[in-house]
């Protein structure tokens, strides 16, 4: 699939089906909301929300007073309905179209959060340039939160291959200065109650890179 396919495949994703008509739709975004409190980050920090779509997880980080948030996401679609669910309490958010693979970072943070966009990079290549992204934008000493389909989990979404992880295969992309702090797995129910098997992995960046 082109960059110009892959990105008109979530736009109509998000411009024909309702929040609660896709399989990823969470009501409460529970599982990264506990892993990132378990990071123990200010409400100062700067927090990336990679592949974050129209996802309720920016409602939730604003609830709880985090004031530094991105949100970044190929579909232009699903950021538009997320910033217009928020209204004036979504003013301060960076909404970002971009795909991540080929995004310039123009800030750093402290924690990059990921929830089912990584599993997608099926290619070597793809996944080579998000970590290099990935690098660019993290700051060192910072939290990456990955949450992939598990080895058990399915092997498409949305009519398209993914690439199921574990933490084993995590901590060989990421390399050696991630360090593993908490891995744990997540039966996700769908609308329409199916059932997904992800698998949620927490990094630390070394504070010397």
């Amino acid at each position: 699939m082109s960059d110009i396919e892959r990105q008109a495949h979530w736009e109509d994703v998000y411009t024909t089906r309702g929040e609660k008509e896709v399989s990823w739709f969470q009501e409460n975004p529970a599982p990264s909301l506990d892993l990132i409190a378990l990071t123990g980050l200010s409400e100062d920090a700067a927090i990336i929300d990679i592949g974050g779509g129209a996802s309720r997880l920016v409602d939730d980080l604003i609830t709880r007073k985090f004031r530094r948030l991105t949100v970044l996401d190929l579909s232009g679609a699903a950021l538009a309905a997320a910033r217009k669910r928020r209204g004036d309490r979504g003013a301060d958010v960076q909404w970002v179209i971009a795909d991540v693979t080929k995004w310039e970072p123009t800030q750093t943070y402290d924690l990059w959060h990921d929830r089912a966009a990584f599993h997608f990079l099926t290619h070597h290549a793809d996944q080579s340039a998000y970590i290099d992204r990935l690098r660019k934008a993290l700051k060192p000493g910072g939290y990456v939160i990955i949450g992939t389909f598990a080895p058990d989990g399915p092997e498409r979404c949305s009519g398209l291959p993914i690439m199921r992880h574990d933490a084993t295969t995590l901590v060989a992309i990421l390399g050696n200065d991630f360090v593993l702090i908490d891995t744990r797995r997540h039966d996700h129910a769908t609308p329409w109650g199916a059932v997904q098997r992800f698998q949620f992995s927490t990094f630390r960046r070394a504070e010397q890179v």
